[in-house]
């Protein structure tokens, strides 16, 4: 018995043994973690925010309960401390039972602004039992890191004194663990994500059949082949409108549009790949459209389909569409392992392409524009230097769901004309910068578009775009009243825990519907080309039309 009870007392050792500080500052930090967000939390989502929250406010208490005795400040009796403790318990485990039961009215109350259904009765329970496997982890782990910790200051303490042989073995702790996560976690990760994205690449959908039509990049007379356009390169291609779906939704006279799409296994470098695409751009004479738009794609190499559909239906298909693959892998995956690899492409084909555009008549050659999704719409704000398009500027960039980290769209939002919000801003007159949202609201203009102009459109409940690594310790700026209309009103701010919830967010911002979050429809892309090309028989009851005729794919 006393040996089973020895094991027991063992055992139980190994749970959390929170200080006064710690107990109350994870209580907060979990029933704050319950609240709504951007984004609609799954449940299992929900559980993993819950427990590292919990997490980070136990051990943020920890820390302070250790700064309380080094700097010896005067300590309760063991016994009144403990009276006062299990009190402090009752009414944390009462509190937390309230914002378990809140938190799907919490939820309920985001997901009916975004038209989705209510979540599940039994949630609250999922929550808890989740969050609390994960928060048992993380403290498991950190007593491994500081067993470790302890253990190589013992060894270092015999040739270094202590303070010494303590903070290098912190710092050979921290390195151990960094290049094991690191260096083969990580590693081992994006590995089997690159061949879990090359297989979905090269595959072969039956809905994305090869063109017969000799103007389609990879048919038989062009200088790409089917096969080296990878499954988003063919779907681009091979999608609609044609020259007829065109003339029958909008009761006018179209041309077909052309699009050019180079993969990338069409050429071993983006410098090849993306002088490529200007001789397929000049084999189908897409120089002689309207309008050309060189559309930089997303990390799996996508280009929205309702984006590409709504410029050709409001253009009348006078339009030819260039696009130069750079990674098969999902965005956040391409900015984890080669960043810079986007950039480069994106250099590459606004260089050639803009290089030979410049060379034309300017009263014969098409107006060029630029534009792009996501990771999309930051390398193509990249793709150019002001040195290069002075003396001769394109026409204009449609960005959209720009990330937050994009450098024009962070110094224009936040020079924003005083008393507009940070997720509609103004921007001097709007003659050359403007934003837009789903309900087609745009950002005043006391001026008509100048000749160079830059359209963002944008959600507010959008993470990519107002993701705010600040936000762990100061409240956003789009959060200031008024705010966006997708955003929900009990989202509030708190410290460190506002920051795991955007991170969240940002992870989870493409599982809301169309108009929500980081997914944009066809009717917001609609609106938006019409503004960026100033047509005024795009009025609002004709695009009204347009939207109810088409119905894009997904």
């Amino acid at each position: 018995m006393s040996t089973l009870l020895r094991t027991s007392r063992h055992a139980f050792a190994w749970l959390p043994q929170p200080s006064l500080p710690a107990l109350i500052l994870g209580t907060l930090f979990f029933m704050a973690s319950l609240t709504p967000s951007l984004v609609p939390r799954e449940t299992w989502v929900q559980a993993l925010l819950s427990g590292v929250s919990l997490a980070a406010g136990h051990a943020i208490g920890l820390m302070l309960s250790a700064l309380w005795q080094r700097l010896e400040f005067p300590r309760l009796p063991h016994r009144a401390l403990a009276r006062i403790r299990a009190a402090v318990a009752l009414l944390c485990l009462m509190a937390t039972a309230v914002a378990l039961w809140q938190a799907s009215e919490w939820q309920n109350g985001l997901r009916s602004l975004m038209e989705m259904p209510p979540v599940e009765s039994v949630r609250p329970f999922t929550i808890a039992g989740g969050a609390a496997v994960v928060f048992l982890m993380l403290v498991w782990f950190a007593r491994l890191s500081w067993l470790v910790v302890r253990k190589l200051s013992d060894a270092l303490s015999r040739v270094l004194p202590g303070p010494q042989a303590f903070l290098a073995a912190i710092t050979l702790t921290a390195l151990l663990f960094w290049n094991i996560g690191n260096g083969v976690l990580v590693r081992e990760v994006l590995t089997a994500f690159d061949r879990l994205y090359a297989g979905l690449d090269g595959v072969f959908e039956e809905t994305s059949p090869r063109p017969d039509d000799p103007r389609k990049t990879g048919a038989p007379e062009s200088l790409i082949g089917w096969d080296e356009l990878g499954r988003t390169g063919r779907a681009m291609i091979a999608a609609g409108p044609d020259r007829a779906q065109i003339e029958a939704a909008t009761g006018a006279p179209a041309q077909e549009p052309l699009r050019v799409y180079v993969g990338l296994n069409a050429a071993p470098d983006p410098e090849a790949r993306a002088a490529l695409a200007l001789d397929e751009l000049k084999r189908i004479d897409a120089f002689s459209r309207g309008t050309l738009v060189i559309a930089t794609p997303t990390g799996t190499g996508t280009v929205n389909s309702r984006g590409q559909q709504a410029l050709e239906y409001v253009l009348q298909g006078d339009v030819a569409t260039v696009s130069v693959q750079y990674s098969y892998v999902a965005s956040w995956l391409a900015l984890l392992s080669d960043p810079e690899y986007g950039v480069e492409t994106a250099r590459a084909v606004f260089s050639e392409v803009y290089g030979h555009w410049r060379t034309l008549p300017p009263d014969t050659r098409p107006a060029l524009y630029l534009n792009g999704l996501s990771l999309g719409a930051l390398n193509s704000e990249l793709s150019h230097d002001l040195h290069q398009v002075v003396g001769d500027p394109f026409n204009g960039a449609l960005w959209v769901g720009p990330p937050f980290n994009s450098p024009t769209w962070s110094e224009v939002t936040r020079n924003r004309n005083p008393g507009t919000p940070a997720w509609l801003p103004s921007y001097r007159d709007g003659s050359a910068v403007r934003f837009m949202n789903q309900t087609g609201l745009t950002s005043n203009a006391t001026a008509p578009w100048s000749s160079f102009r830059i359209l963002y459109l944008q959600h507010a409940s959008d993470a990519v775009t107002f993701f705010d690594p600040q936000a762990a310790w100061r409240r956003p700026n789009w959060m200031i009243s008024p705010r966006g209309p997708d955003v929900s009103p009990d989202f509030r701010w708190l410290p460190v825990v506002s920051f795991l919830q955007l991170v969240v967010d940002i992870m989870t911002a493409i599982k809301p519907p169309q108009g929500y979050g980081h997914r944009y429809s066809f009717d917001s892309y609609a609106r938006a080309w019409a503004m960026l090309f100033d047509h005024a028989d795009w009025a609002d009851d004709r695009l009204d039309a347009l939207v109810n005729s088409v119905a894009p794919p997904g």
